[in-house]
């Protein structure tokens, strides 16, 4: 660094020394002084992802594992635009991110050049602590209370706007201090008694656990309430991350179909939510109710986001004097053989699964044998598509490989969603990073046929369908994987999945098997 650094210097350094070292990329010219200053701060990772989606998909997975955020830098409101999908769903899962978005010069914002736009109003939809730098001289407060902002519990997305000039502009002061972010907050005495009073009364009560009480930890905890209470215990449907496996108390995630999932909870007078929200059908759907809790339900929020979800079971299980639970046994399906189906391609993965692996799920339809088959593999991770918004499983996996170094990451992606970001692949290419990747090949959109009926459309017919129908040509995700630079193969049958999964961890870098899987039929 200079003598005197300039602005994009001086934020790099202060990114850095706040804990954020790692900045996934897609830059254009309005961001070149931060390109060119990151040679200036050696330990900042820059990352170039091909796509914005792939940017922000991977800060996501990145931080997911990692603990920490990672930046993005994007280029102007159309990049930002590009990365709303992922960033959407970083902000459901509370993932902890800071986006730097270039502007123009503050001089040249008056002559409306094409790429002008509104980058405040862009920045609305995902929601979360925003600011724009005025001069160079604040850009690294900026950016150390960006990083405050980003991990300030519940934890969400940051967003600086940097205007040109602020970057290549003298920055005499340099960095700024780290700010310290701020902590859980410990739940009221008073909550944590009348919550351990109906867990002793004889009313039927619900334990219902996401975010931050899907640990380990924090799940022995929940299922030791539960134990000693007889309170049903539920998850989130799609938990950022999850840590599961043997030895680790087993927790039924809420099913996705709203009728299914009342069925679970029916009977429940008292739900009791421990860093999660009310559970809520997906979609609206004629004639069925929007809410999943029974009528005359008592939604009670023990912990939200803001409070130390962990510290307030822990509490339960002191109020209750609940004992310890056991885990799940070790086990898992034998190796299979013959046809790939659902059950079959859940077997697969199951039988090869590494130890300590980190598995994104984005398999949709075809992941539903997933849960049962993979409780008792080794203890693992597994992250989940949080907002709804697909297309965000490739950049997830290249993410977590860089958060989670020296662990097999498992990418299990259905073919729609993964023809959204396969740019992913190339990154993880350039990177090196250990990620297998299955697609599970049924060639349509098969979720939307299933919600075709469940809308109760009314047509539904040759025409409806044509529009999920992913054939006609039929997609070669093993060329465009080695167009990418990432190896691969095609399988037909289970015990030829099980077979390419082991060469695929084996293999140093990325791997992709594309599963040919029939579709499914509702």
């Amino acid at each position: 660094m200079t003598d005197t650094p300039n602005g994009a210097q001086a934020l790099i350094r202060t990114l850095v020394d706040s804990g954020v070292d790692v900045c996934f990329t897609n830059p254009g010219t309005s961001e070149m002084h931060f390109v060119a200053a990151l040679d200036t701060v050696p330990e900042m990772r820059g990352i170039l992802g091909l796509f914005e989606g792939v940017v922000t998909g991977a800060a996501d997975g990145y931080a997911r594992m990692a603990g920490k955020p990672a930046a993005t830098l994007l280029h102007l409101g159309p990049g930002l635009g590009n990365g709303l999908a992922n960033l959407h769903n970083a902000r459901r899962g509370r993932t902890p991110i800071v986006n730097i978005v270039g502007d123009h010069a503050t001089y040249h914002k008056q002559y409306d050049a094409p790429l002008e736009s509104d980058i405040d109003s862009i920045a609305a939809g995902a929601p979360g602590w925003f600011r724009r730098s005025k001069s160079a001289d604040e850009v690294a407060g900026d950016a150390a209370d960006a990083v405050a902002a980003a991990l300030s519990s519940p934890g969400g997305i940051a967003t600086l706007v940097l205007p040109a000039d602020t970057c290549w502009l003298p920055a005499p002061d340099g960095a700024a201090p780290p700010v310290a972010p701020t902590a859980p907050a410990p739940v009221a005495t008073e909550a944590i008694e009348r919550v351990a009073a109906l867990l002793r009364s004889d009313a039927r009560c619900g334990l219902f656990v996401g975010g931050r009480a899907l640990t380990a930890e924090g799940t022995r905890a929940a299922a030791r309430v539960a134990a000693a209470s007889g309170a049903t215990l539920v998850s989130e449907t799609f938990p950022a991350r999850q840590r599961r496996g043997a030895g680790i108390p087993g927790v039924d995630r809420l099913i996705y179909l709203a009728e299914f999932a009342q069925m679970q909870l029916a009977g429940i007078e008292h739900l009791i939510l421990v860093d999660a929200v009310e559970p809520v059908s997906f979609f609206a759907y004629p004639d069925k109710p929007s809410t999943i809790a029974p009528d005359g339900c008592e939604i009670i929020t023990l912990v939200d986001g803001r409070h130390d979800a962990q510290a307030a079971l822990d509490a339960l299980v002191d109020a209750l004097g609940a004992a310890d639970v056991a885990g799940l046994e070790p086990g898992r399906p034998a190796r299979p053989s013959g046809p790939l189906d659902v059950g079959s391609f859940a077997d697969a993965i199951a039988a090869t699964l590494p130890d300590d692996a980190v598995v994104v799920d984005e398999s949709n339809t075809s992941g539903l044998g997933l849960q049962a088959a993979t409780a008792g593999c080794p203890p693992h991770d597994w992250l989940c598509l949080t907002g709804g918004s697909i297309g965000i499983g490739l950049p997830l996996a290249t993410g977590a490989a860089v958060g989670a170094p020296g662990r097999k990451v498992l990418a299990v992606e259905s073919d729609g969603s993964g023809m959204y970001t396969f740019q992913a692949l190339w990154t993880m290419a350039h990177e090196a990073l250990d990620v297998a990747v299955v697609i599970a090949n049924n060639g349509r959109y098969s979720v939307l046929d299933m919600e075709l009926d469940r809308v109760g459309a009314e047509a539904g017919g040759p025409k409806a369908r044509a529009m999920f129908d992913l054939t006609g040509p039929d997609i070669d995700f093993v060329s465009l994987a080695q167009g990418l630079g990432v190896p691969g193969e095609r399988v037909e049958t289970a015990d030829a999945l099980a077979d390419a999964l082991d060469r695929a961890y084996a293999t140093e870098g990325p791997y992709l098997i594309d599963a040919v899987l029939p579709p499914m039929a509702f």
